[in-house]
C-alpha cells in the first residue's frame, strides 16, 4: 500500500479494470481509451519533470493541480518528491411560499439607492446554463455572461481560447461571441455559435434564483436576488454524456473563476449547488482544502449546498465498547425503507455491534464506507441476507477479496493521510460471476472492537442517485449527512427550510462536521417550492438544497456591492462576510436553540445582514 496515495485510489490501483467497471466509483477518473488516470495532486517546486514523462499537468492556485497519468506511471507519481499526497477523483450529484418576504430581500433590494449586484462577479458552478432566456440579459438585450466555460464540449484549436489558457478540457464562450449568437436569426444559427446547452436545467435554476433578472415574469417575485450582477457560467462535466462531474473538474473551474477575479479585481461569488458522500466529512479532502486555500485569494465568498441527504438513511454512528463491564451487550440495529420499523437490543457473551442495512433490487455495485478513530482496533464480520458469513476480518493493509452466495466484496484497510487522523475501511459490493447485481435483502454488518481509544465510528453509503431508496439503514442518523465538499471549513454551507412552515426541511443535509464538529450548514434559505426560470422557458417549482443556495449566494453578491464596490466596507468578503449573515440570521419556528445541527445560525435575513 503507498501512502502517499488515497485509500480508494490505492484499491482502485490493486483491482483489475474488467472488476472496476462494475463499481460505482472505483474506475472514477479512468480512461480506458488512453489507460490513463485523472489524478488530483498537493505539490511543491516544479512538476517540468513529469511533464517530461509526457504526463500532463494543469497547475491550478495554491499548490494544487491536475495530473492526466498513464497508468504505468502513477508510480512515477508517487515517487516524485515534489507530489505530496494524490487523490483520484469522485462524482458529483446535484442537490434537487414567498422566499424573498422570508428572507428579507425588499427592504434592501427596493429601497433608494437600491442594491442589484452591478460590478460583483457571480459564478456558478453547475450543469450549465440556457444562455438565451431573456432573464439572463440586460436591458437592451446583450448578455450578462462574462464567461461560458462548457467543459463537456471537446475544444477546437483553431479557435483562439479553446480550452481556457492552463487547461485541458472544454470549449470557452466569451460575451462578444454569446452576443453574436443572440443577434442571430434562428435558434439554430444561435446553437451553432454557441452550441452549449443545460440539458437538465439544473444550472439555469439554480443562476435564475441567484441572478435572474425577472423581466420575462409580470410577477417580480420571480426576479433574481443579484439581477444585475455580471455572470461566470462553468457547465461541469466532460464529453461522456452519461458520466456525472468529478471533483477535479469542479477544482479547475474553481480555479478558472477565482484567476479571472484577481485578474480584473472584481468581488466573486462562487455558487456550488451539488456534493458527495465520499470521505470522513470532516473537511479534510484535497478539494475541501483546496476550497479553504483558494478563500483566501482575492475577495470572494464560496457558497455550497448542504445536499439532500438528511432523510435518505445513508448515514449511520455508532459506539464501540471496551469496558469489560458491558460485555454483555450486543447493539442490534436494523434498517430498512420502512419509517416504522425500530432499533432493537440483543444480549450475546462479545461486545460487537451489528448494524443491518437493507439492499435493494437490482443493485449492480455500490460502495460502504467505515470510518474510525485510527486508534481504535476493530474487526468485522458480514452476514448475507442468505445467512452466509464471512467469518471474522481482522484488520490487514491491502486489499482483501471474498465471495458470499451471489455477491462479491472487495474489503480494505486504509490508513491515516497528512491530512487526516481517520481511518477508512471501504467495501465494496458487485454481483459475482454471471450474476448481475449484489443480493438483495438485509445485510449484516458486525463490528467487533480489541482495543479502542474513542469507539466511535461512522457508515455511510453512496449518496444522490447512485443506489435505489431501498438501499439504507434500518436506522439510519440523520445528522453528518451534509454532502462534501459543503464540509469545507471557508465555505458559507446552506441548509433548506419551508418557509411556508416555517419549519426545517427533513431532506436538507444536517451536522455537525465529524471529529471536530464544526457547526455547518452555517445558515438555512429557503428550498422548497422554489420559482425558477426552465431551461426551456417560463418558471417552475423547485425543491432541494440546491435551490436555496443561490439566496446566499446572491445576498452575499448584493453585500459585496454594498461593501466593497460602494465604499462601505472594502473588507466585506470571506470570513468576515460570514460573520455578518450568520450575526443577521433569525430564528425558524420550529426550532429553538441555535446554532443547531440543522439550520446553523437560523435561516437567512439579508436586511439585519448589513450594517446599519
Amino acid at each position: 500500500m503507498d501512502q502517499k496515495l488515497e485509500n480508494i485510489l490505492n484499491l482502485a490501483l490493486e483491482t483489475p479494470e474488467e472488476e472496476r467497471e462494475q463499481t460505482e466509483s472505483l474506475n472514477v477518473g479512468y480512461s480506458a481509451e488512453s489507460r490513463s488516470w485523472e489524478l488530483i495532486v498537493k505539490y511543491h517546486g516544479s512538476l517540468d519533470g513529469l511533464r517530461e514523462q509526457n504526463i500532463v499537468v494543469e497547475e491550478l492556485i495554491a499548490g494544487y493541480a491536475i495530473l492526466t497519468v498513464p497508468e504505468t506511471l502513477v508510480d512515477t507519481v508517487s515517487e516524485t518528491p515534489e507530489i505530496e499526497y494524490v487523490e483520484k477523483p469522485k462524482r458529483f450529484y446535484y442537490q434537487q411560499t414567498d422566499p424573498d418576504g422570508a428572507s428579507c430581500f425588499p427592504p434592501v433590494t427596493r429601497r433608494t439607492p437600491f442594491l442589484n449586484g452591478r460590478g460583483v462577479l457571480l459564478a456558478v458552478l453547475d450543469s450549465g446554463i440556457t444562455w438565451d432566456l431573456e432573464v439572463f440579459r440586460k436591458a437592451d438585450g446583450s448578455t450578462r455572461i462574462r464567461y461560458l466555460w462548457d467543459q463537456t464540449i471537446p475544444w477546437d484549436q483553431t479557435i483562439p481560447g479553446n480550452p481556457p489558457m492552463g487547461y485541458a478540457l472544454g470549449s470557452v464562450y466569451t460575451r462578444q461571441q454569446i452576443n453574436e449568437a443572440l443577434a442571430s436569426s434562428t435558434p439554430e444559427e444561435r446553437f451553432a455559435l454557441v452550441p452549449s446547452r443545460d440539458v437538465t436545467g439544473h444550472g439555469t435554476a439554480v443562476l435564475g434564483i441567484a441572478a435572474g433578472n425577472g423581466r420575462s415574469s409580470a410577477d417580480a417575485a420571480m426576479r433574481g436576488v443579484a439581477p444585475e450582477a455580471t455572470l461566470v457560467v462553468v457547465k461541469l462535466g466532460n464529453p461522456d454524456p452519461a458520466d456525472l462531474p468529478r471533483t477535479s473538474q469542479l477544482l479547475q473551474a474553481v480555479d478558472f473563476c477565482v484567476r479571472y477575479a484577481l485578474l480584473v479585481e472584481r468581488p466573486l461569488v462562487i455558487n456550488l449547488s451539488f456534493g458527495n458522500n465520499y470521505g470522513s466529512h470532516s473537511g479534510d479532502s484535497l478539494l475541501e482544502t483546496y476550497l479553504n486555500a483558494v478563500s483566501n485569494l482575492g475577495q470572494n465568498v464560496i457558497c455550497i449546498g448542504a445536499g439532500n441527504e438528511g432523510d435518505t438513511g445513508r448515514h449511520y454512528t455508532g459506539n464501540l465498547k471496551s469496558d469489560r463491564k458491558s460485555s454483555g451487550q450486543t447493539q442490534t440495529v436494523r434498517a430498512t425503507s420502512d419509517p416504522a420499523a425500530t432499533s432493537t437490543v440483543s444480549a450475546t457473551a462479545d461486545r460487537a455491534v451489528s448494524v443491518e442495512f437493507q439492499v435493494g433490487a437490482y443493485e449492480s455495485s455500490f460502495s460502504l464506507q467505515i470510518w474510525k478513530v485510527y486508534g481504535d482496533e476493530i474487526s468485522i464480520e458480514l452476514i448475507s441476507p442468505g445467512g452466509i458469513r464471512s467469518g471474522t476480518l481482522s484488520p490487514v493493509l491491502g486489499t482483501a477479496r471474498l465471495t458470499l452466495g451471489p455477491t462479491e466484496l472487495l474489503l480494505f484497510y486504509g490508513m491515516p493521510s497528512p491530512y487526516s487522523q481517520a481511518q477508512e475501511i471501504y467495501l465494496t459490493f458487485q454481483g459475482a460471476g454471471n450474476h448481475l447485481s449484489v443480493e438483495n435483502g438485509i445485510w449484516t454488518l458486525r463490528l467487533t472492537p480489541g482495543r479502542l481509544i474513542s469507539g466511535s465510528f461512522d457508515l455511510w453509503l453512496p449518496g444522490g442517485n447512485a443506489v435505489g431508496s431501498q438501499t439504507r439503514f434500518f436506522s439510519p442518523t440523520a445528522d453528518t449527512t451534509l454532502t462534501i465538499p459543503s464540509t469545507a471549513r471557508s465555505a458559507i454551507t446552506v441548509g433548506a427550510y419551508d418557509p411556508r412552515l416555517s419549519s426545517y426541511a427533513s431532506f436538507s443535509g444536517r451536522g455537525y462536521t465529524r471529529i471536530l464538529h464544526e457547526i455547518k450548514p452555517d445558515l438555512a434559505a429557503p428550498g422548497v417550492n422554489i420559482p425558477a426560470p426552465r431551461s426551456g422557458g417560463g418558471y417552475a417549482s423547485f425543491t432541494g438544497t440546491s435551490f436555496a443556495t443561490p439566496f446566499v449566494s446572491g445576498s452575499a453578491a448584493l453585500m459585496m456591492e454594498w461593501g466593497i464596490l460602494r465604499g462601505n466596507d472594502p473588507f466585506l468578503y470571506g470570513e468576515k462576510l460570514k460573520a455578518y449573515l450568520i450575526a443577521g440570521a433569525k430564528p425558524i419556528a420550529s426550532e429553538s436553540e441555535y446554532p443547531n445541527r440543522r439550520v446553523g445560525w437560523g435561516r437567512l435575513c439579508l436586511e439585519s445582514s448589513l450594517p446599519d
